[in-house]
């Protein structure tokens, strides 16, 4: 996919009656829902779940300790930090 492709997820309308989500925070907060799916499940990693989200580093932080969901923090992402810090030296 390329980066100006997006993808619209169609919920039948029997559904989203039932959600009980208001209207008005309805598409932010399914966002947010699948964001954290997808990073529990190790299918998006923390950077790219939280900007699904729509959410600083801070706040994705937070929801994901209050759903008990571990940061994943594998070595690709530990070498990523490592080359950051010893790009600031």
């Amino acid at each position: 996919m390329s980066a100006k492709q997006t993808l619209s997820v169609e919920i039948p309308e029997s559904i989203m009656l039932s959600l009980k989500i208001p209207d008005s925070e309805l598409k932010e907060r399914l966002k947010v829902e699948l964001a954290i799916r997808l990073y529990q499940k190790s299918i998006l990693g923390f950077g790219k779940a939280r900007e699904l989200a729509g959410l600083n580093k801070w706040q994705f932080q937070e929801i994901l300790s209050k759903e008990d969901i571990p940061l994943n923090y594998d070595i690709e992402e530990l070498e990523r930090d490592l080359e950051t810090l010893r790009s600031q030296r």
